[in-house]
């Protein structure tokens, strides 16, 4: 579980340091304002870590291991031309610094803009933490899962390593045991949505109806995200323990299903899951925040993340609820719609 993470001369952070809540974790802000770049940035540290013992074949970490893994992973989920190129490029910064703190333990890396693949970690944890997390871009990846992870490895494909991690983890055999009570009550109610169960058959996606089954490219995006999440569950990815990181879940999703999302996130939340969310939609901050009111969700502590750009910059402003991290542009625009809306129906 990943509890703060401060990055020093990282692509637009001068310096930022972010506390997380160990359920729900909100980042708001414009584009350009590094909303992405710091949801990969966790997602990397807790990669690495997650990962750790079972590609490093130690139950302890050791500078060397994770030197080479870590900027494998900077390089394979940035996608730079060099490692360098992350490091702030504002005059008398030459150096970047990440320090991510884990319920457990913690680990600092460091690298300079002339390095191509070089990291040095400056603060080695002691142990290994977490389960493998889940990344979710804003596409869905059922659609284009057949022999995708293949190809990856023995192709330059321009996609980032997010994707080929997911799409192993698409992959992987359906849970067993204590788990299934816990997924069917969270399945029933995206199936329900879906019309039907998602199944992998001979390394193709089906939604099997009670009519037959339906290939996933033929089903609207917004379905097809909803699926993906609907197989992670199934999975045991997204049960009990780990985390998700989910850029942007509002893309292609109509309010309908984005207020099942909302849903969903919350219900992972209390499973044990840690969420990370990269949004700007007004709609989905409001059902969130009608959620987290809500009797039913009184338990899931949440953090909120709002980044705004001060001198070319990015800084954050951070609390428990909405109203606590600044004025974001789009979502202002978003409520002066709105009472314009209102405006011109009442002349």
């Amino acid at each position: 579980m990943l509890t703060t993470l401060t990055l020093t001369n990282f692509t637009v952070f001068s310096h930022a340091e972010f506390q997380f809540s160990p359920a729900l974790n909100v980042i708001v802000g414009e584009n350009g304002t590094g909303k992405t770049h710091l949801l990969k940035a966790a997602y990397t540290t807790a990669a690495v870590s997650a990962w750790g013992r079972r590609d490093s074949g130690s139950d302890t970490p050791s500078k060397g291991y994770l030197e080479k893994a870590l900027a494998k992973k900077l390089r394979g989920v940035f996608r730079p031309d060099t490692l360098g190129r992350l490091v702030s490029r504002k005059p008398g910064r030459n150096r970047c610094e990440v320090l991510a703190k884990f319920k457990t333990t913690q680990m600092g890396f460091s690298f300079n803009s002339s390095s191509k693949t070089e990291v040095t970690v400056d603060t080695c944890p002691d142990g290994w933490e977490g389960e493998p997390p889940v990344y979710l871009p804003t596409r869905e990846l059922l659609t284009i899962f057949p022999n995708f992870v293949s190809l990856y490895e023995t192709t330059d494909l321009p996609f980032d390593e997010t994707w080929r991690d997911t799409c192993l983890l698409l992959g992987a055999p359906l849970a067993r045991g204590s788990k299934l009570t816990v997924i069917r009550a969270y399945l029933e109610p995206l199936e329900e949505l879906l019309g039907g169960k998602v199944e992998l058959d001979e390394g193709r996606f089906y939604l099997k109806v009670s009519s037959g089954r339906m290939e996933v490219p033929l089903l609207a995006e917004g379905l097809s995200k909803l699926a993906m999440i609907a197989r992670l569950i199934a999975t045991g990815a997204l049960v009990g323990t780990g985390s998700l990181f989910w850029d942007e879940p509002e893309a292609n999703l109509n309010p309908k299903v984005l207020t099942l999302v909302a849903r969903v996130i919350l219900h992972l939340c209390q499973s044990g899951i840690q969420v990370f969310i990269a949004s700007h939609s007004l709609f989905l901050m409001r059902e969130m925040d009608m959620l987290l009111r809500s009797p039913e969700f009184t338990d899931v502590e949440a953090r909120f993340i709002g980044l705004h750009l001060e001198r070319g910059a990015a800084v954050s402003q951070q609390g428990s609820t909405i109203d606590d991290i600044g004025q974001i542009a789009a979502l202002q625009e978003e409520l002066g719609q709105s009472d314009r809306y209102l405006e011109a129906e009442a002349k």
